[in-house]
């Protein structure tokens, strides 16, 4: 689903990203994990067109070669005003439609957004203002527009990040039955593991440069992760 070959970045005089090279096969849940300043976003930049980059990275849909390549993205959680009037419906409005949202919702509109927070067993939130929502509520929220319209893959940066360990345990649960619903493939940064061996197919630890790359188990257990971990000062 996703090739990457030979991918550097470098911005100014610094090397962001060095020689990397990855693949998410279709239908995998894969996790980049490294410490501060690793390069996980810039990675997730490139692929999505939001770099400059030295490299390759392609797409394929088995079967579907001329299908156009549709990527949701989901960024790391935004801050709202909770004073903010906006609600949920309106946000969705103000992407899905070009109508002016202060003239109101359609009914048709309504419906279509209540259709997309189905998709995260999210539909209860519709009329919640975005600057009350919770972590993870506001993940649903995230996670549900970037499924509009359905992508081949989906790409998240810090999806945990500000969410609750029920929270967490939710979201995952809810990512992988997504994956498996809609037949997509799912690329994610995380910097926490404790979730790894249960729903990721693959691991990757990054450093500017791919250092090891197999099961949760065998990343997480393995003396690349000890030393670029402790190198670091045991900063993720």
């Amino acid at each position: 689903c996703l090739r990457i070959q030979n991918l550097s970045v470098k911005i100014g005089n610094e090397t962001i990203l060095n020689n990397v090279g990855l693949h998410v096969h279709c239908g995998e849940m894969v996790a980049l994990i490294g410490p501060n300043g690793a390069g996980k976003s810039t990675l997730l930049k490139a692929v999505l067109g939001q770099q400059a980059y030295n490299g390759v990275i392609s797409f394929s849909t088995p079967g579907q070669r001329h299908r156009k390549m549709i990527i949701g993205y989901v960024p790391q959680s935004p801050n709202f005003d909770p004073g903010d009037p906006i609600t949920v419906a309106d946000l969705f409005a103000c992407c899905m439609s070009k109508r002016p949202t202060f003239l109101g919702l359609s009914k048709k509109m309504r419906n279509n957004v209540i259709s997309c927070l189905k998709r995260v067993h999210g539909e209860d939130l519709i009329d919640k203002r975005i600057g009350t929502l919770s972590g993870g509520e506001l993940q649903r929220v995230l996670l549900a527009l970037a499924l509009e319209p359905l992508p081949n893959i989906l790409i998240l940066d810090e999806p945990l990040s500000g969410v609750d360990v029920e929270g967490m345990q939710t979201l995952m649960d809810m990512l992988d039955e997504i994956r498996h619903t809609y037949d997509l493939s799912i690329l994610m940064t995380t910097h926490d593991f404790g979730m790894l061996n249960t729903y990721a197919d693959q691991v990757i630890l990054i450093d500017r440069d791919i250092v090891c790359q197999g099961t949760a188990k065998e990343v997480l257990e393995s003396d690349d992760f000890r030393r670029v971990f402790h190198r670091k000062g045991g900063a993720i």
